[in-house]
């Protein structure tokens, strides 16, 4: 057997030994539309603000952390906008439940952290395109991750935090819902 052959065969008995991470919400549903209870407060916005409960399964074998995001790619802004980052949840968590997203949340595990958003506060924050626009897709995303810490303060950049996330990132699943006011 030569070398190509044994590193697809070995490819091939990882992928079959490893079940797709799956993301499921009692809150969100893939192929939905969020709630009132999802749109954020402020910004001519009046809904609940309140984070989904999310549950997560299949992560891969060697996952030491997860991360979380909820993010718009339809908001006019060119480069989309960041609802909910959240990093160093520990790998024998894997869920979080309904509005564990507020600021300074006690909900979360020890160690997970929030990221500020484009908002500019280190919480959830709801959907809240503008008013009349197109439906707005949301994607909340669980990623496994292959280390056990992002070591990055609150207030760093989303680029950044995307940057660590997907340079440790070993599997994803995501819930896309929309969203129109």
């Amino acid at each position: 057997m030569n070398t190509t052959t044994a590193a697809l065969l070995g490819l091939l008995a990882a992928s079959m030994s490893h079940a797709e991470m799956t993301l499921t919400s009692p809150d969100v549903t893939d192929g939905g539309k969020l709630s009132k209870q999802q749109e954020y407060k402020g910004f001519g916005c009046d809904g609940g603000n309140q984070s989904p409960e999310l549950e997560w399964r299949g992560a891969p074998e060697g996952t030491k952390s997860f991360a979380i995001t909820a993010y718009d790619p339809d908001a006019p802004t060119g480069s989309g906008w960041w609802h909910w980052q959240v990093i160093n949840v520990p790998a024998d968590i894997n869920k979080l439940e309904r509005n564990a997203g507020v600021e300074n949340s006690t909900a979360f595990p020890k160690g997970a952290q929030q990221i500020e958003t484009d908002y500019g506060s280190a919480a959830f924050g709801g959907a809240c395109p503008p008013a009349g626009d197109k439906p707005h897709r949301y994607q909340f995303k669980v990623y496994a991750l292959g280390v056990e810490k992002i070591d990055l303060p609150a207030d760093s950049s989303n680029a950044l935090v995307g940057y660590y996330i997907h340079a440790n990132m070993l599997d994803s699943a995501v819930i896309e819902a929309t969203y129109q006011r």
